[in-house]
């Protein structure tokens, strides 16, 4: 089974940046999220009653993406990815009420029976930032932002809970607050990191 990298973190944190970065530089397979692509995003920024389908189609778009990445004959890297859908992004929805307890039990039914069908990924790369520089970033995208700057230490912190109980050696942190453009030092740890498991 193909090796598999995740680059995890809160919205604006600089996943994407990253994840194509580490692309072009080392020639990863690349998933990335797709906003504009997934068929309930833009549905679910005008009217909160999207939330349960929307997570779930990205559950599942991740789950698809995942399976075919580890089918793949090269390295592969997810921005984002199944676990950050869920550990993150849905228990945020859950948390601020967009999704009822019971459609967030249908979406951790989803994700325990996935993982248990794929194994985690190989390595998990946890980006952090300041609120300031993740507002920065934020407010620059043009694409559409479902969680905000606010939102950023809330994912992070539910992230952890679930990193806490992962073998240390699948984790690398990295702050991204002084990263240049062409995030080199980002890219040199996951490399040297990457190397080990390869």
């Amino acid at each position: 089974m193909n090796k598999l990298i995740t680059i995890l973190g809160a919205s604006g944190v600089g996943k994407t940046t990253l994840a194509k970065a580490l692309h072009e530089n080392a020639g990863f397979d690349l998933a990335l999220e797709e906003h504009v692509e997934r068929p309930f995003q833009s549905l679910f920024k005008k009217d909160r009653s999207y939330a349960f389908v929307n997570q779930l189609d990205y559950l599942i778009y991740r789950a698809e993406q995942e399976r075919r990445l580890r089918n793949g004959n090269q390295p592969a890297l997810m921005d984002g990815g199944l676990d950050l859908d869920f550990h993150g992004f849905t228990r945020l929805f859950h948390a601020h009420g967009w999704l009822n307890d019971d459609e967030f039990e249908l979406c951790r039914r989803f994700y325990l029976l996935t993982r248990s069908l794929l194994p985690l990924p190989d390595l998990i790369v946890i980006l952090s930032a300041s609120t300031q520089t993740i507002r920065e970033r934020l407010a620059c995208r043009n694409r559409i932002n479902i969680a905000s700057s606010e939102d950023a230490e809330l994912v992070h912190n539910f992230l952890d809970e679930w990193l806490a109980a992962l073998p240390a050696e699948k984790v690398l942190r990295i702050d991204t607050n002084t990263e240049g453009v062409d995030y080199a030092d980002s890219i040199e740890l996951i490399l040297r990191k990457a190397a080990v498991i390869r």
